[in-house]
């Protein structure tokens, strides 16, 4: 499920810069929190920089696509949001957490080239992007050609960073900088949900894998939600992600290092990471989490 909005936004399921630790350090990482001394006043006003590396570590929605595509694991309409929710979404929050979960299923429509379920899923995104006043940010016009057309999913996936820059930029002017990562958090639960809903009917051990992975991202939205705490909407959020939360604590993830191999790749040298990763997930753990994470998905499309 990868690449995101491609209409909104590209984040992760993978982390693409962990530490590692040699096989005589073998950790697992603990879950960790902002203190709440830290909230007395107002939220902390986080650096665009720290927006941009969360995009960038939350797998995007086009990738997992394309990791479940290249299982041969065939598509499902049953794993998208129905578009009609998208017309009780009412508030900013609504619309901006709507914003991240149909921006994750288009990811998932494109990879799978179903154009003609595209429109619909872009002119529910525009309509939530407008209610917002960001739709601005977007040319619908050129991402509906690109995407019904087929061309490189690559200019799919620049043009929608590009755009969520200039949003994340523009709420944070209008002092609405919390549905950025409201955003944000929307296209992880839809990722997140998919995965879960394909891990059901194809036992698969990379999809459970990637699964859980996700204790990792979570951390860290989790951390950047709680920095909106305060906001009544995004505190109801954080409980709800709470309860995800507190089963991935059962997932331990190691690291083994590696030493890098060199490899010459046109003309260039460059390194390959030979770096390793462990996770121990129990299937019971597994199955509590996928119920788990459908349940607050459901819910939140519920709006």
């Amino acid at each position: 499920m990868q690449k995101l909005l491609i209409l909104i936004i590209s984040t992760t399921l993978l982390m693409s810069s962990c530490r590692f630790f040699s096989s005589d350090d073998n950790i697992s990482k603990d879950e960790f929190d902002i203190p709440d001394e830290l909230y007395d006043d107002k939220p902390l006003d986080i650096a665009s920089e720290v927006i941009d590396d969360m995009i960038q570590n939350v797998a995007s929605p086009v990738e997992t696509a394309a990791l479940i595509k290249g299982l041969n694991i065939p598509f499902d309409r049953s794993y998208l949001a129905n578009t009609e929710l998208g017309n009780s979404l009412n508030t900013s929050f609504q619309k901006a957490l709507g914003l991240g979960i149909y921006g994750a299923d288009l990811g998932y429509i494109n990879m799978y080239e179903r154009t003609s379920l595209v429109i619909n899923y872009i002119t529910t995104i525009k309509n939530l992007a407008d209610g917002i006043q960001v739709g601005q940010f977007f040319d619908f016009s050129t991402l509906s050609r690109i995407a019904t057309n087929r061309e490189n999913i690559d200019s799919l996936v620049l043009i929608s960073q590009q755009s969520f820059n200039r949003i994340d930029n523009y709420l944070r002017e209008t002092n609405r900088a919390q549905l950025s990562v409201v955003i944000v958090a929307g296209v992880w639960i839809e990722g997140l949900y998919i995965s879960t809903r394909v891990a059901q009917s194809a036992n698969n051990i990379r999809i459970n894998e990637t699964i859980g992975e996700q204790k990792i991202i979570m951390n860290s939205l989790m951390l950047l939600l709680n920095n909106y705490k305060k906001d009544p909407n995004v505190a109801l959020l954080i409980s709800d992600f709470e309860e995800i939360q507190t089963l991935f604590k059962d997932i331990k993830i190691t690291y083994e290092y590696g030493d890098p191999t060199p490899i010459e790749k046109n003309g260039v040298l460059t390194f390959q990471q030979n770096d390793k990763q462990f996770i121990d997930m129990p299937d019971e753990v597994l199955q509590n989490i996928i119920k788990k994470v459908q349940e607050i998905r459901n819910k939140l499309l519920k709006g």
